[in-house]
Order: structure tokens, then sequence, then C-alpha cells
């Protein structure tokens, strides 16, 4: 049997988060924008990373889909290496079924950069709302990791 190191990202950004002197390497300004007809669902997002803004707009097969390719496509004029990056797994749970649709959803992504594989989790009343909060962990810790295998000094090669 092959053994899959899965890192728990979620853990990782936690423990880093709760730290006074951490600084996250991009920031979400207000909320994502989500268009879905059913058809093509387009999804919105403003963020800043090292001073400068974006404000992208992209469509996907799914939400998730639209969410994670606007997410990338504003992060990979900072940070190249989100290219690399995958989404491997997608699932979701509900919790108390005996709220109905009111129910609290937990989102768990899997990502890969094709070499290292990590995953997610999240929660909200809405299964887009927590899929783009595991969508933005997942990211956000992939940046990370590409940092902490830099050499001191050195900049990234993509």
């Amino acid at each position: 049997m092959i053994n899959l190191d899965i890192k728990n990202a979620t853990e990782a950004l936690n423990i880093l988060r709760s730290k006074k002197d951490y600084i996250p390497p991009f920031e979400i300004i207000g909320q994502y924008r989500l268009i879905d007809t059913g058809d093509c669902p387009e999804a919105t997002v403003i963020l800043r990373a090292h001073g400068r803004e974006m404000h992208e707009a992209d469509t996907g097969v799914g939400p998730v889909d639209a969410l994670a390719k606007v997410l990338k496509k504003s992060l990979k004029s900072i940070f190249p290496m989100i290219n690399r990056v995958k989404l491997i797994d997608f699932k979701s749970r509900i919790f108390d079924s005996t709220t109905g649709t009111a129910a609290k959803v937990e989102v768990a992504i899997i990502f890969s950069n094709g070499k290292d594989v990590w995953r997610v989790t999240a929660f909200s009343e809405n299964i887009n709302r927590a899929s783009f909060l595991a969508l933005i962990d997942g990211f956000e810790y992939a940046i990370l990791r590409s940092k902490s295998e830099r050499p001191e000094g050195k900049k990234p090669a993509d």
C-alpha cells in the first residue's frame, strides 16, 4: 500500500494565525460575489497582496470551480507557483440534518502542487461560503509552503 503524507493545512494555518506576528501572504477585501444562474457561474473577488490590489472575475463549470479559478487568476501574478496548485478532491458534509437547508456544512478540499498534498476544511451554513474559505486556506498554505522551501535570500524561479 502506498503511504501518502497528506498535510493538515487547516491545523497548520490555525496555529500560524494564532501567533501575533503572523502576516498572511494575501487578504480578501470585502466579500466574494457569486452569480449562479445554473449554467455558467461567475465569481468576483478583490484581494490585496504585496501592496497591490487585484479585482478579478472568472467563470466555471460550477460555483466552486468559478471561485477556485478567480482566486488563482488573482494570485498568480504575484505568486506564479499558484499555477501548479490543483484541487484533487472535494467533499461536503451536512451537520445536524434536522435543520434542513439551514444546516451547517463542512467542506474538505485536498490540494496538490505535484509534489506535496494537503487538506483543508471549513464550515459555514452556506456551502459556497465554506468552499470559498477552504479555497483561501488551500492557496494560502501553498504560498507559505513554497516560501518555506526556498533557500534564504533566493527568489522563486517561477
